[in-house]
């Protein structure tokens, strides 16, 4: 597998998610105290996949997402999901109709101008002074994936924040300091910036 197109990369998502043991043992938890720390509002989740981070966003969020099978998974679990095809023909495209942007684990699957091409597309319906979050795995997390296309570090969701016009934050790991990202798989660079007011 070697795009996030196709249906076998939505069912691939889905039996990751709903792995037995990950509801036994809650392993969300964090993931979602996150999220909410972050209290993102109204939120448009980029390559929102199957929903999972759109499930703890708060209401009015909608993801948006190339992967047809994706956004139907999503929206069987109730959730307000798009493809990019609807969302080009949907009223809630409207400029600054967001509080924030959630671009979680979307840029390493391309290339830095395709990367910074996405940012631009959606910055639009951001609102002035709205805040964007990144999320990209760290070393053991990038290597899992078969498609992914960059390794993206703090430094370098830094960068893009900066050439799309974005103010960054200071980048942080979560769950767990920089060097566990080296062995453990959901490690994360994290990054908050924001569009100026």
């Amino acid at each position: 597998m070697q795009d996030t197109t196709g249906d076998d990369y939505a069912r691939r998502l889905e039996s990751r998610e709903l792995a037995r043991w990950k509801k036994i043992l809650n392993v969300q938890a964090p993931y979602r105290w996150n999220l909410k720390r972050q209290e993102l509002g109204r939120t448009l989740d980029i390559g929102c996949g199957i929903g999972r981070n759109l499930l703890m966003l708060p209401p009015g969020s909608v993801g948006v997402d190339h992967n047809a099978s994706s956004v139907a998974i999503a929206r069987q679990r109730g959730l307000d999901a798009l493809s990019v095809e609807e969302w080009d023909a949907s009223p809630m495209r409207s400029p600054r109709a967001f509080d924030s942007l959630l671009i979680a684990h979307v840029i390493e699957h391309m290339d830095e101008p395709a990367g910074a091409d996405l940012v631009r597309m959606y910055l639009p319906y951001l609102k002035p002074g709205g805040k964007v979050l990144f999320i990209c795995p760290q070393e053991k997390g990038y290597r899992s994936d078969p498609t992914h296309v960059r390794f993206t570090d703090g430094e370098a969701l830094t960068r893009l924040a900066r050439e799309v016009g974005l103010e960054p934050e200071e980048w942080f790991s979560f769950p767990f300091p920089r060097p566990v990202g080296k062995v453990f798989t959901h490690n994360e660079f994290c990054l908050r910036a924001r569009k100026p007011a």
